[in-house]
């Protein structure tokens, strides 16, 4: 794919258990390109609320959290989610617990607190290219970039994919509560007046209740090869 830009960018937005995170990194490792992993800084900041006593409903004090968050991505090699600091603290597995992508979503509703985050996620945009996965980075962080998709799955699918994903780390789950806290989840991030949830006007939806994480790749890869063959 050499002969397009320096910096291209392929984003992969999504709702949650739609699969999108893996399947970024295992396109970003294919290409030898950047990964984003955009949920991250929200689930960080999240924690670091919840570490410093923020309530989650104080926009203003949230968003000058943001400004100063210490984060850091340290990447262990090409395609792979980077471990993640909190002021040079591990908390790559912490932030991953429900009650913090519950947090999360409350917060991402705050246009303040999304102004503070986009510059830190348009810097990942480096050569000799990025996988950018998320919520609106199609539509809001990176509407230029030259590939979008966005994928989807039925709640009930996404629902038993995460019990599944949390019963292997050994975390006690309950399947209807997931559901619900899903059910949510979609709402918030849908319904959120900046930035919400929903394809770029030329994305490439996929949906893959009935599709392996090998399928929804290859797909992704077909789409890409279409898009950079013909920029190149």
């Amino acid at each position: 794919m050499s002969g397009v830009q320096s910096s291209p960018i392929i984003t992969i937005d999504g709702a949650s258990g739609t699969g999108k995170g893996v399947v970024s990194q295992r396109i970003a490792k294919i290409l030898g390109w950047g990964l984003l992993d955009s949920g991250a800084l929200y689930r960080v900041l999240a924690l670091a609320a919840q570490q410093s006593q923020i309530p989650l409903e104080s926009e203003f004090l949230l968003s000058e959290l943001a400004l100063q968050l210490n984060v850091g991505f340290v990447t262990t090699e090409i395609g792979a989610f980077p471990l993640i600091l909190l002021n040079n603290q591990d908390v790559t597995d912490t932030i991953r617990a429900e009650i913090i992508g519950n947090a999360a979503s409350k917060i991402a509703v705050f246009p303040a607190v999304r102004r503070a985050l986009l510059d830190r996620q348009r810097a990942f945009k480096q050569p000799p290219g990025l996988i950018a996965d998320g919520r609106d980075m199609g539509t809001i962080v990176f509407p230029e970039a030259e590939l979008k998709i966005f994928l989807t799955a039925s709640p009930e699918e996404r629902a038993r994919r995460r019990y599944k994903q949390l019963k292997e780390k050994g975390n006690d789950v309950n399947l209807s509560a997931l559901v619900a806290e899903l059910a949510l989840r979609d709402q918030r991030d849908r319904t959120r007046a900046v930035a919400p949830l929903k394809p770029a006007d030329n994305a490439v939806c996929i949906d893959t209740d009935h599709l392996t994480i090998d399928q929804v790749v290859e797909r992704i890869m077909s789409e890409a090869g279409k898009v950079f063959s013909s920029k190149s």
